[in-house]
């Protein structure tokens, strides 16, 4: 069909919206979020819909589990969002803002630590929808992991999260057996029985959880599950391992941490810097003293107000 090049003002003016040129076409592509990589059968039927009314009839996956849809009109951009809308899907997830966050399977895979699908929904909700007005520095990227696997890679991101499961041992109930439970369970080799008791180097240890229920006489006696955090990681042209922070956090501190990392990044990070290159500039000590106390929550206000950042 014949269509007319959009403005460069048409072009911009979406952008921000989730809608992308495609080269040489006059057409846009829809980014729709999933906010934790999941779709109801009703939401994938209505996505069917709408590329067939409204782009060519294809719809192409991201690298980041969010859905694109190639090849629509500059006119039926609202008529486009007006249809996913009305099974609760948003386009976006683009900008110099808190993107969408990427999670594994962990909810249902045989070693996930934690619910991934549902913590990665209330950080989406609560900072990719939250906060979805608020200018950073550059894109800011975040991926949960269930367990240590680290399928989703979270230490590529600016933001990465994993599960963790700490046990609790007692060693008195140790009795030194020859094939160790724990020790075949281990993963890491980071278990060994030394002098008849077991033991646990916690420079291998991963926290993966694989022994918690593996010792014949309850040598674990419980475990914790919490999660490990990363900071500044990077994926592309630029290479960077995200940095952990020195502690590991709790289920219900998790979303604290979140926003104060947001919070960081917003005041002291300078424009077209990514987080890796702030926590660089600031170094890991003043970092983790940040993430690990109140003072940007308490000048959270002040912080988001600030035009010149």
């Amino acid at each position: 069909m014949n269509v007319n090049m959009p403005s460069a003002d048409q072009i911009s003016s979406v952008r921000g919206e989730g809608f992308f040129l495609n080269r040489d076409t006059g057409l846009f592509s829809a980014r729709v979020v999933t906010k934790n990589g999941v779709l109801s059968a009703d939401q994938m039927r209505v996505l069917t819909q709408a590329a067939q009314t409204y782009g060519n009839g294809t719809l192409t996956l991201t690298i980041r589990m969010n859905i694109e849809i190639p090849s629509i009109a500059f006119d039926d951009i609202r008529s486009f969002q007006e249809l996913i809308g009305t099974v609760g899907l948003k386009s976006g997830g683009t900008g110099a803002r808190v993107r969408p966050i990427v999670a594994c399977k962990g909810s249902i895979c045989i070693y996930g630590l934690i619910d991934t699908m549902r913590l990665a929904t209330e950080l989406y909700e609560r900072f990719g929808e939250g906060y979805k007005d608020v200018v950073l520095p550059h894109k800011l990227k975040s991926a949960l992991g269930g367990c240590p696997n680290n399928c989703a890679k979270p230490d590529t991101n600016d933001l990465g999260i994993v599960g963790q499961r700490v046990h609790h041992l007692n060693i008195e109930n140790c009795r030194g057996c020859e094939n160790c439970g724990m020790v075949l369970a281990c993963p890491m080799k980071a278990a060994s029985i030394i002098e008849d008791k077991i033991s646990i180097d916690r420079d291998l240890c991963n926290n993966c959880g694989r022994c918690v229920e593996s010792c014949y006489f309850d040598v674990v006696e419980g475990y914790t599950d919490c999660l490990k955090v990363f900071v500044g990681g990077r994926w592309g042209k630029t290479v960077r391992r995200g940095t952990p922070l020195d502690r590991l956090y709790s289920l219900e501190e998790i979303h604290d941490v979140m926003e104060k990392a947001i919070l960081l990044y917003k005041s002291e990070g300078l424009p077209g810097e990514r987080f890796g290159q702030t926590c660089e500039r600031l170094g890991m000590i003043k970092v983790n003293e940040l993430l690990d106390g109140d003072d940007l929550l308490d000048r959270k206000d002040t912080i988001l107000n600030d035009s010149n950042k």
